[in-house]
């Protein structure tokens, strides 16, 4: 047999793909709405490299109600950090699309490009992840979580015990995780 050569497509997957065969089984409209999806999500990931880039710039984009323009600059304003990973274990971390801390106020804000409305939870997920990486007690610092979406800023300052829940979800499902793993080998 003699292959033809198809390094080009090596690591990448189709729309149509034969591991995720969902597709088969659609109809016109919901192979329309999926691919609309795919597009959308894929200019997410853009607009989140773009946003990352314009803050370590410190290019503020015009002043204007909208999400990214928001976004961008108020994490300029705030001197954040873009795309700043936070690691408890291997089993537990994520990466915050900008944060700050100066020692007395955590802050953690997120872009969402879509439409379906996001949730304050990823958030305080990340800011426990903070503090247990940095062994930092969230009763002992100020937390502000805000999420950029459909041009409006939802704002959230969680209490401490709220964090501390999640903290102990964390360390608690490690844990089983870790055993699950050393039990199958």
């Amino acid at each position: 047999m003699q292959w033809k050569d198809r390094s080009k497509y090596e690591g990448q997957h189709a729309f149509l793909s034969a591991s995720k065969p969902y597709w088969i089984n659609w109809d016109d409209d919901k192979l329309i709405f999926m691919y609309k999806q795919a597009l959308a999500a894929a200019k997410g990931t853009r607009l989140h490299a773009y946003a990352a880039e314009s803050i370590a710039l410190r290019q503020n984009l015009p002043k204007k109600n909208l999400t990214l323009n928001m976004y961008v600059n108020d994490a300029i304003g705030y001197r954040m950090r873009p795309e700043q990973p936070l690691v408890y274990t291997d089993n537990a971390f994520g990466t915050t699309d900008s944060i700050y801390f100066d020692g007395k106020t955590l802050r953690i804000h997120d872009l969402k490009t879509g439409t379906i409305k996001a949730k304050m939870e990823q958030l305080m997920v990340y800011a426990a992840f903070f503090c247990m990486d940095y062994g930092i007690n969230p009763k002992d610092i100020k937390i502000e979580l805000r999420i950029y979406q459909s041009n409006d800023i939802e704002i959230c300052n969680p209490p401490a015990d709220a964090i501390i829940y999640i903290m102990a979800q964390a360390t608690r499902f490690d844990r089983l995780i870790n055993k699950v793993k050393e039990e199958d080998g």
